[in-house]
């Protein structure tokens, strides 16, 4: 990895998805999770804090070293035990049928080979589990989309690989996952970054 992407880029995502104000929604998207959790792109760990009372532990998945050390002080003071289990999404180390449920924020629209890894997800999570996810992507609006796409290469070479034109819903349930819950929405100005997706999903 270059320095942008190893050094700056991690504390460029803490500062723009660690805001305060997105806690309530990060809590809501947690709800649905419960047991063992498998949580990729961790990140710098502003899920902690959010998981319901029912979560008993977190595998998480995140490649950023410079992200993982951002997030010490909130892994350590989490009352849910967090351990780094793997770095990559698409790969997970787990044994089939290993965890209970799965998260993902804000990550969906970065990892190169989606397809595999949400496969993985339903690999390693045991059938009737659950997926929650809070991600951003393709907007309802059609103008906005339009925007979206012209901006779409320059947001992958700043953000990392971040897509802006993928339709999160639809390629979790390609995935073969069984959307039960689902609520589209934007967040803070400008749509075309903030054209958000709050949802769970069954492993069937």
């Amino acid at each position: 990895m270059g320095f942008y992407s190893d050094r700056v880029l991690p504390r460029i995502i803490a500062k723009t998805c660690g805001m305060p104000a997105m806690n309530p929604v990060r809590q809501r998207a947690c709800a649905p999770l419960d047991g063992a959790v498998v949580e990729i792109g961790f990140g710098s760990g502003f899920n902690v804090g959010q998981y319901p009372a029912a979560v008993t532990r977190i595998a998480a998945v995140e490649p950023s070293e410079v992200g993982w050390r951002l997030g010490a002080q909130r892994v350590a003071s989490s009352a849910v035990p967090v351990e780094r289990s793997g770095l990559d999404g698409q790969r997970l180390p787990f044994p089939d049928d290993s965890f209970d449920s799965a998260l993902s924020t804000f990550t969906l629209c970065t990892i190169p080979d989606l397809p595999a890894a949400l496969a993985e997800l339903r690999r390693v999570v045991k059938p009737g589990g659950v997926f929650a996810f809070l991600e951003h992507g393709s907007a309802p609006d059609a103008a906005v989309r339009r925007w979206q796409g012209r901006l779409e290469p320059m947001q992958k070479r700043l953000g990392g690989g971040c897509h802006l034109t993928r339709d999160i819903a639809a390629l979790v349930a390609d995935a073969g996952w069984e959307i039960t819950e689902l609520d589209a929405f934007y967040g803070q100005v400008p749509k075309t970054f903030t054209a958000l997706t709050v949802g769970a999903a069954r492993n069937p």
